[in-house]
């Protein structure tokens, strides 16, 4: 796969777990890109870089999420 495969994947990936909230996508370049997440009222709850490393394969991507959803909480 490529990275815009992988790249594509990610970002469904993180809109879907990570739902009602908005998964924003910024600076997509080199191979990585920044998401942000946004409630109902526009005010960004998480921001994030990625790099290919993190989401190439599930399981890093998987260990993003999971220390996404603990920040959100705290």
């Amino acid at each position: 796969m490529t990275h815009s495969i992988h790249t594509q994947a990610a970002i469904r990936t993180l809109s879907q777990a990570f739902a009602p909230l908005n998964c924003l996508i910024l600076a997509s370049r080199k191979g990585g890109f920044s998401f942000t997440l946004v409630n109902e009222h526009g005010i960004a709850r998480h921001s994030e870089r990625l790099y290919p490393e993190q989401y190439s394969q599930s399981e890093p991507l998987q260990a993003v999420i999971e220390r996404t959803r603990q920040a959100l909480v705290a």
